[in-house]
């Protein structure tokens, strides 16, 4: 009899303090796209940057058939005008991914564009867009070390992780950019956020060459480059907020993707039979190099403290306390798995789940073309069915909402909107600011309550003459027949309750893009590191896929 396991239930995995608890894995965006392009040619075509470090730089990306360039433009900037807030209308640099090679007018054209953001506009031609700034106090010291002919603190480095950090990664239409349809066929860049994990790992190397340009022009003879060891545990910074948080509710069908893809590689994990030695030893040395890793992880938001500091319990119980050994029984990940959710914490759980795939490239690269959706599929409502089997998909797929009391004030404490100056998402509470009439469609657990307490009046009609009496409850009904086929779609709480930790749904969302030592500013925007640990561009060909941990 084959031996099998069920993937994990929905309705446990997909609360928010369980996905909140998500880290980077073999899956994650960034560390798929590092294997992708490998084999691609990245080479520095222009650099034209003054002796402050203040220009123009160009970045291709090629194979034999298509190129990518990224076209760098920093700026002076007065310290009183650097913040990272998406209000902010200055930076210290502005990209844009330009689809081929730039002409000298594209250059031109986009300069006086990009930097401008939202006052500018770019074409079809460009691809996504962005605005970073530098991490003043260590992008200082970089240089003042560099051009005195030394190497800069090297815990200094370690601690803060980069010399810039992005404050958006825009793409698909925005600011005039090419819309997703011209190039979603593309298989090179199939995968999910392909273009914006080319964008943050060719920034980064630019803010190598920058920090190097300078020290050199400052003390051209006695100056030194930055260590390339030192580079390579330089990534990119990241700041997130509220804008970030709607996507996973507003995007159904490629959340489900995301989750299934994980679930379904650790199903697939549990169920090998036989692991061998050299596939234990994948695993025991990505957990103790990841040690360090944690170790470096540096909060001051005691939220994250605490789960930091659960996480380092977790490990030293499960390494203490779990035999690692395969001598004496068959299926040695599902009993570890098992173990794991006996004895641990959801840190410790979600952290030990995506290190069992580190040693599996085959089960994890067949994977990793199916964690994109075409969502325009899911978009028909089936108006022959019945409103009884709709509440019989309600019961099934929504249980943990069914469950919850919206006649009490906590249950409808908050409200999304748009904010008018950015068009970017935001959360006030309804009891305390005015414009909750102004509410977007984001209070999904309430409105599913809502349509099964209509539904629950007469159970026997055809939907299309429930949807002519409910129309204001459309968006909900697509939503139950999308998790009718795809069941990790949902996020199964309440996006509205007075107890809401918003940084929960940027984390998940991050932990798939590959973000590492998540520093909460409040609980609505948070500090990321990206490719820390990667391959420079120069010896990315000959990259390791298990840098993140070094």
């Amino acid at each position: 009899m084959t031996f099998s396991v069920q993937r994990r239930n929905p309705n446990e995995i997909m609360k928010l303090n369980r996905l909140g608890c998500f880290h980077q894995s073999k899956l994650s965006f960034l560390r798929s796209f590092i294997r992708e392009f490998k084999d691609w040619r990245f080479k520095n075509e222009i650099f034209e940057l003054d002796e402050d470090g203040y220009g123009t730089a160009v970045y291709s990306v090629s194979n034999r058939q298509r190129t990518y360039s990224l076209i760098c433009y920093a700026n002076k900037l007065d310290d009183s005008e650097r913040s990272d807030r998406v209000i902010a209308t200055k930076w210290d640099a502005a990209f844009v991914i330009h689809d081929g090679h730039p002409s000298k007018d594209d250059i031109e054209r986009l300069r006086n564009n990009v930097p401008k953001q939202e006052v500018g506009r770019c074409s079809f031609k460009e691809l996504a867009l962005s605005r970073a700034n530098k991490s003043v106090r260590v992008f200082n010291h970089v240089v003042e070390s560099l051009s005195s002919g030394k190497q800069p603190d090297k815990e200094l480095l370690n601690n803060v992780g980069y010399l810039y950090r992005t404050t958006a990664v825009y793409g698909s239409g925005k600011f005039g950019l090419a819309d997703r349809y011209r190039i979603k066929d593309r298989p090179e860049i199939n995968g999910p956020f392909r273009i914006e994990m080319m964008l943050v790992y060719l920034v980064r190397q630019f803010t190598f060459d920058q920090v190097n340009h300078i020290a050199e022009k400052k003390n051209p003879n006695n100056f030194v480059k930055l260590d390339i060891d030192l580079s390579r545990q330089l990534g990119i910074g990241n700041s997130t907020g509220l804008g970030m948080a709607p996507f996973i509710i507003n995007h159904p069908a490629l959340l489900h993707q995301w989750i299934y893809v994980r679930e379904e590689a650790l199903k697939q994990i549990r169920e090998i039979k036989h692991v061998t030695n050299n596939e234990l030893g994948i695993f025991k040395r990505c957990l103790e190099f990841s040690e360090k890793n944690i170790d470096n992880w540096n909060t001051s938001s005691q939220f994250q403290r605490v789960k930091i500091k659960q996480l380092k319990q977790d490990i030293q119980k499960f390494e203490s306390k779990y035999d690692l050994s395969i001598n004496d029984y068959e299926y040695f990940w599902d009993k570890t798995y098992k173990w794991t959710e006996e004895n641990l914490s959801y840190e410790g759980i979600e952290y030990i789940v995506s290190l069992m795939m580190e040693p599996y490239d085959d089960i994890v690269g067949q994977l990793v073309p199916q964690m994109s959706a075409d969502e325009d599929q899911f978009f028909n409502i089936p108006t022959e069915r019945s409103t009884r089997e709709l509440k019989e998909i309600i019961e099934k797929s929504y249980p943990n909402i069914l469950a919850i009391d919206f006649s009490i004030k906590k249950s409808n404490e908050n409200f999304w909107f748009i904010s008018k100056n950015k068009e970017e998402p935001r959360i006030a509470s309804r009891f305390e600011e005015d414009g909750s009439q102004l509410e977007q469609p984001l209070a999904i657990a309430r409105d599913i309550k809502e349509l099964y307490d209509r539904l629950s009046l007469d159970e026997n009609q055809n939907l299309s003459r429930f949807l002519e009496n409910n129309n204001d409850l459309r968006h909900i009904v697509r939503r139950c027949y999308v998790v009718e086929k795809l069941p990790y779609a949902e996020i199964q709480d309440n996006s509205i309750d007075a107890e809401l930790m918003p940084i929960d749904m940027l984390r998940l969302k991050l932990s798939f893009f590959g973000a590492q030592k998540f520093d909460p500013r409040s609980d609505k925007w948070l500090r990321i590191c990206m490719y820390q640990g990667a391959p420079l561009m120069h010896e990315i060909s000959l990259s390791n896929d298990t840098w993140i941990y070094n």
